[in-house]
């Protein structure tokens, strides 16, 4: 009998991803979806006759309650979250609501209904924050410099809580910054790619950016959703970093991004301090060697490639002037 594997967050970048991997692996997905007036379905337009969506939000219960009692799920991956860190210095309540007490609702609907269920909580390397150590791994102590990272913090150490008070299966992959065509256009490496392919089609003029120095492990979400399916096919339940273990600056992606497209990045660049955040977070690097060892996982997209994949997509979708064509899942 094939699997049955609920995503919440499905509707998102990493979320089409692992939908698209489950179905490859022979799953049967059910999509968690909030119904509102614009929710997209863009990323997974292409899977609607495969997968089944239901109703229900982070902060409702019992739309929780409901969606696990009709899925009944074999596995359950939690992506939703507010999860753009700018928004959560505006909105500290509503990101500490979804991104922190939603994994405990969560968490309270399969305790009640599907306790043998396996949990995969997305965790953040935004946790770090101020960090203790470089790299960061499974053991490096969390300092969040943002709302959004507290709120990931909580959720972090609710799911060990149920683990270890319930013995649920419910473990934590703490992934560091991924990207693809399919990322936002609010973060900050789509920001680049997508304005980068309108000045070259002379739809902009100029490029505003905050902290051009501001240093991450940035890898490819195709790769990283293949490590959370892996953790919960393991015998026990652990927490991995999920990582790259190669950092670089918000001016190497505006460096490769612009060489794509054939164009002097200074001219285009301009630096704005009203785009700084209030408390920066400078340099995250993750050291994945357990996930490596024990998941027999590896990155397998180069930092460079990732880049100019998306610069690519944007040529296509800024010349076409639509939003979110889905490339598959290897490019």
């Amino acid at each position: 009998m094939a699997k049955k594997s609920l995503v919440t967050g499905i509707t998102g970048q990493d979320g089409s991803y692992l939908a698209e991997l489950l179905l490859e692996k022979g799953c049967q997905v059910y999509g968690l979806i909030r119904r509102s007036s614009n929710e997209p379905t863009d990323r997974i337009q292409h899977l609607l006759d495969k997968i089944q969506l239901l109703d229900g939000d982070l902060t409702d219960q019992s739309s929780l309650d409901q969606a696990i009692q009709t899925s009944q799920p074999d596995e359950v991956y939690n992506l939703a979250a507010q999860s753009f860190v700018p928004t959560s210095w505006n909105q500290p309540v509503l990101t500490a609501d979804v991104t922190g007490l939603g994994v405990v609702r969560l968490l309270e609907s399969l305790r009640k209904y599907k306790p043998n269920a396996k949990f995969y909580q997305a965790s953040s390397s935004e946790m770090f924050g101020k960090v203790k150590e470089t790299p960061q791994k499974e053991t490096t102590p969390f300092h969040p410099r943002s709302p959004y990272g507290v709120a990931k913090v909580y959720a972090h150490y609710i799911t060990i809580n149920y683990r270890e008070s319930y013995d649920l299966f419910a473990c934590s992959g703490i992934c560091f910054n991924h990207e693809s065509p399919r990322r936002g256009l609010e973060f900050v490496t789509r920001k680049i790619t997508h304005t980068a392919a309108q000045i070259k089609l002379g739809k902009a003029k100029e490029l505003s950016l905050g902290n051009l120095e501001a240093a991450r492990d940035w890898g490819f979400a195709g790769d990283y959703v293949q490590a959370m399916w892996l953790m919960l096919q393991q015998e026990k339940p652990e927490d991995y970093v999920i990582a790259t273990g190669k950092a670089h600056t918000v001016r190497e992606v505006v460096e490769i991004a612009f060489d794509e497209i054939g164009l002097p990045w200074k001219k285009y660049v301009k630096n704005d301090k009203k785009l700084y955040r209030p408390a920066e977070v400078d340099y995250l690097l993750g050291d994945s060697t357990k996930a490596q060892q024990k998941l027999h996982w590896k990155p397998e997209t180069s930092f460079e490639k990732l880049i100019r994949m998306m610069v690519k997509h944007d040529l296509k979708i800024v010349q076409q002037e639509t939003t979110y064509p889905l490339p598959a899942l290897k490019e």
